[in-house]
């Protein structure tokens, strides 16, 4: 048993933490948040547990530095404290020490404060709400940084300084995390800058210089300094890997781990850190490697959305001013036939082109015959390729191609899934012939024949008190209505109820798929693709 199952903290659950986000849905999330920053408010003050009253005092304070808090006398502050305690956000407690009176004593006096999982939360929630464009950067100071680190690192694992190891290792963990956290949220910025349709022109033409500047500042420092981090991760390796890891992990300091996933975690985090800057090969591409060429391919997009915005500003025509154009057309439009007519030719779409073909004699095709039994109706080239019907354009339109192969193996495989879900069929009255009353287990096709029944039943329901049938594959499916009564049917996948019915399956030999030979089935083939 280790510490952390000790302590019971993995009992604490995926969908128990997923709850903690529950008031950012809730139709009262603005009161939900602004309760919640309170609480923020008073833990930096050093209160943490708060009674009602206290909630409303720092809801108070609040909304005299921010009018958009709302006025604490217009909440429900009883029901949205315990609303946040449902969702684990808060914890709630019990303070006597507040009544002066019995009655006061005997009725709740409740005082909350934040769990430590809905504190992490709110703090999220926080982060995403304060995020802005500014954040976004390359940090290129932090290469000299990185470099130091790792000869200070290799020095002290040579002289077996556990500390200093751990605490130079731990630094350059949080530096490359840092690192890729800003570049993916920089390089998404330029992706959503070059994607969108709202460029304003005077905005990007004012920060385009500096954003080049930025970027070839970055790409240099990056290629000045990857080399000279590669060999210090070998020097690093030089000192002992195993030695690296193993005082890192002595001197982690974690409680609720232990000592064999501390040192799993520090090797993961050295490989971590050595793909990064040195990968094991010299043909693989590290990290770094990676982050230089998608510096060059975003210069290459600030030059290529710079070049957009010129010619825009040049000729008066963006995709901006195009939808605005044909957002108006639409509007102005007389009536809902000009709308398609219009949506047509701009988009260029329709219906499939095919399909209002007809056979040259429809009289001679039974009206029941279904498109697998029925013969094919010959199609033109030109109209499937280019749309035109036959005589519209020169010359005679050529039979269109058509895979014979293909269309026989498909059709063999549907009479095997029909013969199939016959078979089922046979065995399904058969189990239910055995035992009406008793338990019925169900293979996967005997399943699907019993659904594709009760699906015709119930499609047809005409009344709660009448019987409902179905024929298909040989065998009748009936429900006789029950009131307070159910039928089970146990399947491979589960069990199914029916609440309020009986069920009976028998033959019914005039519903019968019939068995067709090798040659009906290449007759059939054939004629499906005369």
């Amino acid at each position: 048993m280790t510490a952390r199952q000790t302590f019971g903290l993995d009992e604490f659950g995926l969908d128990d933490r997923m709850r903690l986000f529950g008031y950012v849905n809730a139709d009262n999330r603005l009161a939900y948040l602004w309760v919640l920053r309170a609480f923020d408010a008073a833990r930096s003050s050093y209160h943490v547990m708060l009674h009602t009253t206290d909630v409303a005092a720092a809801l108070g304070a609040l909304r005299h530095t921010d009018p958009g808090c709302p006025d604490p006398a217009e909440l429900d502050l009883p029901r949205l404290l315990d609303a946040l305690v449902g969702w684990g956000v808060l914890d709630r407690g019990q303070d006597g020490t507040r009544a002066t009176t019995l009655a006061e004593y005997r009725n709740r006096h409740s005082v909350y404060q934040f769990t430590e999982a809905g504190y992490r939360a709110h703090r999220a929630v926080e982060s995403v709400l304060s995020a802005t464009m500014d954040d976004t950067t390359l940090s290129r100071l932090v290469f000299a940084d990185l470099l130091a680190d790792l000869q200070v690192l290799a020095a002290a694992n040579a002289a077996g300084d556990r500390e200093e190891v751990y605490r130079k290792l731990n630094r350059l963990d949080r530096a490359l995390a840092d690192i890729a956290e800003r570049a993916a949220r920089f390089y998404h910025m330029l992706g959503d800058l070059s994607r969108t349709n709202d460029v304003r022109p005077e905005v990007f033409l004012a920060h385009k210089d500096a954003l080049l500047v930025h970027l070839r500042d970055f790409h240099e420092e990056l290629q000045r300094y990857t080399p000279r981090l590669r060999e210090a991760v070998h020097a690093v390796e030089t000192t002992g890997v195993e030695r690296l890891v193993e005082a890192a992990a002595e001197a982690d300091d974690r409680l609720f781990h232990t000592p064999a996933e501390r040192l799993e975690d520090w090797r993961r985090r050295w490989l971590g850190l050595r793909s990064w800057l040195a990968p094991p090969g010299p043909d693989e591409p590290s990290e770094a490697d990676r982050l230089a060429g998608a510096t060059i391919a975003a210069i290459g997009d600030v030059l290529a959305l710079l070049r957009r915005v010129t010619e825009a500003r040049r000729g008066g025509v963006s995709r901006e001013s195009q939808l605005r154009h044909l957002a108006a057309w639409f509007t102005n439009v007389g009536d809902q036939d000009a709308a398609h007519a219009l949506f047509d030719a701009v988009f260029g779409l329709g219906a499939p082109r095919h399909v209002g073909v007809t056979h040259p004699d429809p009289e001679v095709i039974p009206s029941r015959l279904s498109w697998w039994e029925a013969p094919a109706v010959e199609l033109s080239r030109t109209l499937v390729e280019s749309g035109r019907l036959p005589g519209q354009g020169n010359g005679r339109p050529a039979r269109i191609e058509r895979d014979d192969a293909r269309r026989r193996r498909l059709r063999t495989a549907q009479l095997g899934q029909e013969r199939r879900l016959a078979d089922a069929a046979a065995g399904l009255a058969e189990r239910f012939d055995d035992d009406p009353g008793g338990p019925v287990k169900l293979d996967g096709d005997q399943t699907t024949v019993l659904l594709r029944l009760l699906d015709i039943a119930l499609a047809a329901r005409i009344g709660a008190r009448t019987p409902l049938a179905a024929a298909a594959y040989g065998v009748r499916l009936t429900l006789t209505p029950a009131p307070g009564r159910y039928s089970t049917v146990d399947t491979a996948d589960g069990r199914l109820h029916l609440d309020g019915y009986t069920l009976a399956v028998a033959p019914a030999q005039h519903t019968a798929v019939r068995q067709r030979t090798r040659t009906d089935i290449d007759t059939a083939g054939a004629g499906a693709v005369a």
